[in-house]
Parts: structure tokens; sequence; C-alpha cells
């Protein structure tokens, strides 16, 4: 077990699948004491099971965490649970379907401003009141897509940009009590979001996705679970309202770039977070 999060309290929401899965892992394995927040259906009664086994400290919290009632109830078991909270981590998020915007419909887009948007205002608002308690910090999760939009899924692209503008007021606002924001900005990971099988995504897209970053493949959640460790630790002391991109290099990529990247580039790490849902937590609706 590591020490870069000793003795600290921190919820993961969107924390059963995907990269919220890895966050919650590797934050348990360097000291913190996780809520693992998800919808009721998610695998957060796995994931933290998993990190008990494993000799960290970890609960599960299923609600719907657009109410404020539910943010409010995940923030309480921290503080019940734990006696206080240290880290809020607003990973949670959907990706619905892929359509341009004339075809682009409203349930897709209201369901995204719900879970995007709307997720992120009441989970900061509601876990504020105790970061500011314990000189806390708060990591959202924006995207490439936040920064360069992203054609037939424009609304996906537009709630990243918001929560990326929304962490930087944060952080601005809430520096008087000691609070730092910041925001990771992943591009194409290897989660059930950017398989045509498994998430909205078509094959043109699946591989253009690939092509278009300098590295020519898709990150690993573990890769993007990195950067959050660093900005919710210590270590990111003088840090705060910054956008860390983990995006293999695709807010700069030109053109199919990932063609020519080097056969090292394009080759996964070894991971050794053992992480047994990077392909759950599809939210496709097709």
């Amino acid at each position: 077990m590591g020490t870069r999060l000793k003795d600290r309290v921190a919820i993961v929401t969107g924390g059963g699948a995907g990269i919220g899965e890895a966050i919650a892992k590797l934050f348990a394995r360097e000291g913190a004491r996780v809520i693992v927040a998800g919808l009721p259906e998610d695998p957060v009664d796995d994931v933290a099971a998993d990190i008990r086994t494993a000799g960290g400290s970890a609960l599960p919290f299923k609600g719907d965490l657009t109410t404020l009632q539910a943010a409010t109830d995940c923030v309480k078991t921290a503080v019940n649970e734990y006696g206080k909270l240290d880290i809020l981590i607003n990973n949670a998020g959907v990706f619905v379907e892929t359509n341009e915007l004339t075809d682009y419909t409203e349930e897709g887009f209201d369901y995204m401003l719900r879970n995007n948007v709307r997720s992120v205002f009441v989970m900061t608002k509601a876990a504020l009141p105790e970061l500011q308690k314990t000189k806390g910090n708060i990591v959202c999760a924006g995207s490439e897509a936040g920064v360069l939009g992203i054609p037939q899924n424009t609304p996906y692209g537009g709630t990243k940009g918001f929560v990326m503008a929304f962490a930087k007021g944060v952080a601005g606002e809430q520096a008087a009590y000691g609070v730092r924001c910041n925001i990771v900005g992943p591009g194409p990971i290897d989660t059930a979001w950017t398989h045509k099988e498994t998430g909205p995504m078509d094959k043109k897209m699946e591989k253009l996705n690939n092509q278009a970053n300098l590295m020519g493949r898709r990150g690993t959640p573990e890769e993007v679970a990195n950067v959050y460790l660093f900005l919710a630790s210590d270590e990111a002391s003088y840090v705060t309202g910054a956008v860390y991109m983990v995006d293999g290099g695709i807010t700069i990529g030109k053109g199919p770039v990932g063609d020519q990247a080097a056969k090292s580039f394009k080759q996964q790490p070894a991971t050794d977070l053992d992480l047994d849902h990077s392909m759950d937590g599809h939210t496709s609706i097709r």
C-alpha cells in the first residue's frame, strides 16, 4: 500500500466502472478511504469489495447523484463513516448517442445534461462545506471534446465545456477557503464508450479516434487515474484551476497522425490494477 493519500477520505462518482473504477482502486492503494458512488445498477459493491479484499478501505454508495438529496446523502455517508471528506472526484457522466445535431434526440440531450452537468453541480454544492473544513480538493472529469468539440456528438462536448469552465470558476471562488479544484481531460480511453460493440461510436468514429491522437491508440483507465492521483495529492499543492489533458496528444493532432506513431507509442503499457469493470457502464441510447 502507498501513502500518497494516507488518511484522506475520497468520494469517487461513477466509481463502479471504467475510469472511475481505476481511480477508486488506485486511491485506495495509496491509503485513501473511498466512497465508491454510482447508480443502483452500477457494480459499486464489486469495486468496494475488491478494494477491501486488497487490504484497502471502501464503501459503496448507490443513488441518483443528479439529485441534491442523493448528493447530500453521499457526502453524509463519507462523514458519518470516516469522519470527514478530503477529496471529491466528479467522474460520473454519460456518452449516449452518435448523431449529427439535426438527428440528435431531445431524450439524449436532456439525459446528458442531467448526468454530465447537473450531477457535477449538486455533488460540488453538497461537498463544499465539508471540503472547506479539511482544506480539501475537487477533481472534475473534462474531456478533449470540451476543448475541441466532437462531431456527431456535439452536445457531449458542450457538457464537458461547461464542466471545465465550472471547475475553473470553483477554483477561483474557493481559493478563499483553501479548496483546490482541477480538471482532467481524457481523450479516447479503452472503456466501453470507445468500442462500437458496447458504446455509441460507429466503426468510422472508433478508427478516427485512434488515428487522430499522436500515440495512435486508446489510453488506459489506469493512465488517467494516475493523473487524478497527482492532482488529488499534496504533490499538486500549487495547482488549482488547471486542465490536465490525458489524451495521447489528440488536442494537438492534425490529420490521421496516429498511423505514423512509433510502435512503442501504440503499445499500451502493462497495468497492475485489478480492473474488472473497464467495459461496464456503457450508456448508449440506440
